[in-house]
């Protein structure tokens, strides 16, 4: 396998067995992390991809994208886009993976934990309030801003190994001051991958995966928040 995929699957993987188990660990009833609240959530996706860009580049990849929609931004500002589709794949079955591994390592609580939504919810994002146009809405802004500040981090040159830490500090400023109309995955393998996992896996009670929620808000939304910020940074010469 290219060195530069194996990263970007391992590095999203850490990102969702992190990110995700961070979910399951507050909302799935009975482990000793139940009901922590929003703010232990931001926090462990913050921390999540900050363990996950690590992971990236030390498996291979330097880009260390971990997220189509930064894939996507990064293609249209250079003109090469030899590296979305081959990065998309292995970015989402890295999700995948990460998703599949929550599930196993939560495995006593699904039975304990009778919403269905709640379940979903370890794996995927969902909306506060269900208004597609809005929805899609708050993603794009949330991806767009969280590309233009990864571009912007990385213009200034920051200190050798600090750039995953800048960028997990920006998911964790996202979701707490964004993420609460859709979750803010900000990342559609993130979702993506884990959604395909809570399909797949039999898991007690779980209902039905909402992939027309699925392939619209993180999906498209988080894609065209990403291909925005890639013309913005073009543009803007970043």
């Amino acid at each position: 396998m290219d060195p530069r995929l194996f990263g970007e699957f391992m590095g999203t993987l850490v990102l969702v067995l992190i990110g995700n188990g961070v979910v399951a660990n507050v909302v799935l009833k009975k482990t000793l992390g139940s009901a922590a609240g929003w703010l232990t959530i931001v926090f462990g996706f913050g921390l999540g991809v900050v363990a996950g860009v690590f992971t990236a580049i030390a498996c291979g990849s330097g880009d260390a994208h971990i997220n189509p929609a930064v894939t996507l931004a990064f293609a249209i500002s250079s003109g090469d886009f030899s590296k979305f589709v081959p990065y998309l794949i292995a970015q989402v079955l890295g999700g995948f993976v990460g998703g599949t591994l929550v599930w196993i390592h939560f495995m006593p609580h699904w039975a304990e934990t009778p919403d269905a939504g709640s379940k979903l919810a370890c794996f995927s994002t969902g909306p506060a309030i269900k208004n597609t146009v809005a929805n899609i809405i708050s993603e794009i802004i949330g991806t767009f801003l969280l590309v233009l500040t990864i571009a912007s981090i990385v213009k200034t040159s920051p200190a050798p190994g600090l750039v995953p830490f800048l960028v997990g500090a920006m998911v964790w400023a996202i979701g707490s001051g964004l993420g609460g109309t859709t979750g803010f995955a900000i990342n559609p393998a993130r979702d993506l991958g884990p959604r395909i996992a809570h399909a797949i896996l039999p898991i007690p009670g779980k209902g039905g995966s909402d992939f027309g929620y699925g392939l619209t808000v993180p999906v498209l939304g988080g894609l065209i928040g990403g291909a925005l910020a890639g013309l913005f940074i073009k543009v803007a010469h970043l």
